[in-house]
């Protein structure tokens, strides 16, 4: 069924809605479509946008198709054709495949079934080149969430706090890289598949560490960031279903998404997890996450890195309180992640762990001894950990200095509050940060 008589502004306005909703939803596969038949993501980019801007024309007249998703596949195919012809670049192949469009064009459940022909592996192609190895890690969260994540570039801008023209520096300067370097439009080769996997899931949890702890600007978590890897992550488990790691890190997320309304208070300021009301827990998403990780067991041996952190953050879940937390389970698990991914970061949470579990002099040791890592010389959680045990310990002057050390490192309007705050209640019968 169409809508008719979209000539208000209020009616207009729900179609600029509808339109960006299905842009949201349906872009990657549409520009995927497209880049298939061009062999150029940029262009692909293009003629897809074209699309969306003669649905902003048509279907106020018009009405909002039966399908819209389709509409738009359709119309930018033909966008598709007819660059192809202009250019005189269609091979024999394209020509038929031009040929065979056409003839169906009159037939709507020919088009449909058209729209969703091998759209799994071309998405999951157009993941791959968005995620490709030879462009920054910058370059690379910018570029998948504009062509998989349907953000504009001003969107994109907001989430990470970045002038608009540096965002749409990256953008052009990314699908330059991928011209210059040749990078084909296809699946990769078995012998570079895991790295290529690896790289992609990168991506996507930077996306998702973002938005759940930002590195700057006024807002601790972004939860659109958080949705749209989350988002992501779930097409990824579609389209590689047989990856144990594409599965613990939807886990992952999952888990860690589910503390989400209870990681900030009414003011916006954070709640750290021993402090948190685990009765805002998301019981729907730590299901969902437990089913992942389950299936990330499943299909491997042993456990990668994100399905370990995974588990991690599965002891979390299960305990109904802060304090039946498996802690000593927990540092087993880091150190099982240390084996396989070792990092200083790594180490630092396995001290929280190990404060937790075996008290803070413990950890204290730990922690003084990843002070020499120049890798940590700037991250302020370093400081921020070990004024807790210093506090915990009973040495106030000592903590008050770490908490006002680690202000000063980060770049988060309400971390840095926080941290200041517990800097000036240091001794004054404050709660121990976690």
């Amino acid at each position: 069924m169409r809508t008719h008589d979209r000539g208000s502004t209020a009616d207009r306005g729900a179609i600029d809605r509808t339109v960006a909703a299905i842009w949201h939803m349906e872009s990657a596969k549409i520009i995927a479509s497209l880049a298939r038949m061009l062999r150029d993501v940029a262009v692909a980019e293009e003629l897809a946008q074209d699309a969306v801007v003669s649905a902003l024309e048509q279907w106020p007249r018009s009405g909002i198709p039966d399908n819209p998703a389709a509409w738009l596949m359709t119309t930018a195919r033909h966008r598709a054709i007819d660059q192809l012809r202009r250019a005189k670049i269609a091979d024999r192949n394209s020509t038929l495949m031009a040929e065979d469009f056409e003839a169906m064009s009159d037939s709507g459940d020919k088009v449909e079934r058209a729209a969703d022909e091998d759209v799994s592996d071309d998405v999951l192609r157009l993941m791959f080149i968005a995620c490709h190895p030879v462009l920054s890690p910058e370059a690379r969260v910018a570029l998948t969430l504009r062509l998989l994540g349907g953000l504009t570039t001003a969107e994109i801008a907001r989430a990470f706090l970045v002038a608009e023209p540096t965002i749409q520096q990256r953008i052009v300067r990314a699908k330059r890289t991928l011209a210059e370097a040749h990078v084909a439009f296809e699946l990769p080769r078995p012998a570079e598949r895991s790295a290529r996997v690896v790289s992609l899931l990168e991506v996507i949890y930077l996306i998702f560490n973002e938005g759940y702890a930002a590195t700057a600007g006024e807002s601790w978590l972004r939860p659109t960031l958080c949705e749209e890897a989350l988002r992501l992550g779930r097409i990824l488990v579609g389209l590689i279903p047989d990856e144990s790691e594409t599965h613990g890190l939807v886990a992952l997320m999952e888990l860690q998404s589910s503390r989400n309304h209870a990681r900030v208070g009414p003011a916006g300021e954070p709640v750290l997890l021993m402090e948190q009301n685990r009765a805002l827990w998301d019981r729907l998403l730590i299901a969902r996450g437990l089913a992942a990780l389950e299936r990330a067991g499943a299909l491997a041996d042993s456990l990668g890195p994100y399905a370990l952190q995974a588990s991690i953050a599965a002891c979390h879940a299960r305990a109904t309180t802060a304090e039946t937390t498996d802690w000593v389970g927990i540092v087993a698990l880091y150190d099982a992640l240390s084996q396989i991914a070792p990092s200083p970061i790594v180490a630092l949470n396995r001290a929280v762990a190990v404060s937790r579990a075996y008290g803070p002099e413990a950890a204290l040791t730990i922690v003084d001894e990843l002070r020499a890592d120049t890798r940590l010389a700037r991250y302020h959680l370093l400081p921020s950990v070990r004024g807790d045990l210093l506090e915990r310990l009973g040495r106030f002057d000592e903590a008050r200095a770490e908490y006002s050390r680690a202000a000063t490192l980060t770049q988060n309007e309400r971390e840095r509050s926080l941290l200041l705050g517990r800097a000036a209640g240091c001794g004054l019968g404050a709660r121990p940060l976690n």
